[in-house]
C-alpha cells in the first residue's frame, strides 16, 4: 500500500523537479516573451493544428484541462488578440478557436527561448542513456494510462 522508500524518493524528486521546471520556463517566458505557461502551451497546440484551429474541446481535451479553465484562457488570450473565435462549419452550435496573425507571431517569438530552457533546465543535465530513460518513463506512463495513444 505504501510506496517503497525507493519510490517515495524518487517521487518527491519528480514533484521538485516538475515545480522547478514549471517556476522557471514560467518566468523564462514572462521574461522573455510576456506570454504565460499556459497561453505558450494553447499557441503550441493551435500552431500545430490544421490551418491552426481546433474546436475549443478538442484544445481542452488535449491539455488536459477543464471547460471552464479552457474558456477563461481562450478569453483571456482573443482579448490579447493571440486566438479568435469562428463558427464551426457543418456544426452551427459549434465554434472553432483559430490562432490569428499575432498569435503565430508569438509563439515564433517565443519558441527559441523556451526550447533553449528546455534543453538546460531538462536535457543539458542528463547524458544519453538518462535522456533515452526520461523519454520511456513518461511514454510507458502514458501508454499505461491511456492505451489508445495521444
Amino acid at each position: 500500500m505504501w510506496l517503497t522508500e525507493d519510490e517515495q524518493r524518487a517521487w518527491r524528486a519528480y514533484l521538485r523537479a516538475q515545480t522547478m521546471l514549471a517556476v522557471q520556463l514560467s518566468r523564462q517566458l514572462q521574461a522573455d516573451s510576456g506570454l504565460s505557461l499556459p497561453e505558450y502551451e494553447v499557441l503550441v497546440h493551435l500552431s500545430e493544428a490544421p490551418e491552426g484551429r481546433l474546436r475549443p474541446f478538442q484544445l481542452g481535451s488535449d491539455l488536459g484541462w477543464e471547460q471552464s479553465r479552457m474558456s477563461h484562457q481562450l478569453s483571456r488570450m482573443a482579448r490579447r488578440g493571440f486566438v479568435s473565435r469562428e463558427e464551426c462549419p457543418g456544426d452551427a452550435r459549434g465554434a472553432l478557436v483559430v490562432l490569428t496573425a499575432a498569435g503565430r507571431d508569438a509563439i515564433r517569438s517565443a519558441a527559441p527561448g523556451h526550447a533553449a530552457a528546455v534543453r538546460r533546465l531538462v536535457f543539458d543535465p542528463l547524458d544519453a542513456a538518462q535522456c533515452a530513460a526520461f523519454g520511456s518513463v513518461f511514454e510507458a506512463m502514458i501508454a499505461a494510462e491511456d492505451p489508445a495513444g495521444p
